[in-house]
């Protein structure tokens, strides 16, 4: 069974930074992506950024030149340095992993995290 643990989150300011990380446990299929979706309050949850192990990363357009991502394969763990955060930042962060099977895809879902972005 895939767990995901996710730390980090949490209040900042406008024009801070906050990292959040995501740790996967329980897998040990390759190829694979993890990343990060967010939902605010009414809308639809969207991808903000992701990771593949052979290090090829894509970001949603809100964020490109503010977040990284990282990974760390013997840890199958990504960190997102988020900088410059904005107050349309705020959401619920949730942590995805994929294991990129033929013909199908595993998906699994952290229990999401909290980033507030207000003065």
């Amino acid at each position: 069974q895939v767990q995901l643990v996710e730390s980090g989150g949490g209040l900042v300011q406008p024009g801070g930074s906050l990292r959040l990380s995501c740790a996967a446990s329980g897998s040990t299929f390759s190829p694979w992506v993890m990343g990060w979706f967010r939902q605010a309050p009414g809308k639809q949850r969207e991808v903000v950024s992701g990771v593949m192990n052979d290090g090829q990363t894509h970001y949603a357009d809100s964020v490109k030149g503010r977040f990284t991502i990282s990974r760390d394969n013997a840890r199958r763990t990504v960190h997102l340095q988020m900088n410059t955060l904005k107050p349309e930042d705020t959401a619920v962060y949730y942590c995805n992993y994929k294991e990129l099977r033929p013909g199908r895809t595993s998906d699994y879902w952290g229990q999401g995290t909290q980033v507030t972005v207000s003065s």
